[in-house]
């Protein structure tokens, strides 16, 4: 998983006062550090630092682990949520036939509604290099072919033997 979750909790708090919750997260309102935690172990639970950042930081009486275990499940969730997408690569020969074009252009479709970057890339063997301007001829019609559906995220630009140019699908305003 990408982000830790770190708390403070207990005698790592550092503030003199805290806004406290209750184990439901009704809030018992603010109190000094040493009533916070006799109150947490009253009821054999710890106090967990929840947003140390606010004025008072709040803080929450609850079981660490179960609320551990709560914290990541949220964030797994909302990682889950906001996929970003992949970077897909399709390649093509400068003097690529109408057919295998054709075949390219329903992949790129095909990467770009499943809401992936597409790199699209023109490999250049021997005498190709001879003529690059085919290749860029080539990005521009597949360009043309989706105008509006997309963005370009990076100009055509020549690394060795391959011209290469990354795609984005525009997102669709609701």
């Amino acid at each position: 998983m990408g982000k830790k979750l770190f708390f403070r909790l207990n005698n790592q708090i550092r503030a003199s006062e805290l806004r406290v919750l209750d184990n439901s997260g009704k809030q018992i309102g603010v109190l000094n550090l040493s009533d916070a935690l006799k109150k947490a172990n009253e009821e054999g639970l710890d106090l967990i630092e929840i947003a140390p950042n606010a004025k008072p930081p709040v803080a929450k009486i609850a079981d660490f682990g179960k609320f551990k275990y709560q914290e990541e499940k949220k964030l797994k969730k909302a990682s889950k949520k906001n996929k970003t997408g992949d970077l897909k690569e399709v390649r093509f020969s400068p003097f690529i036939g109408e057919h295998d074009y054709k075949t390219r252009l329903e992949k790129i479709t095909e990467f770009l509604d499943d809401n992936n970057k597409v790199r699209l890339v023109v490999v250049f063997k021997g005498r190709q290099m001879g003529s690059k301007k085919f290749g860029y001829e080539l990005l521009k019609k597949v360009l043309s072919e989706y105008e509006e559906r997309i963005a370009v995220d990076m100009e055509p630009k020549f690394i060795g033997r391959f011209l290469s140019m990354i795609i984005s699908p525009v997102k669709k305003k609701k």
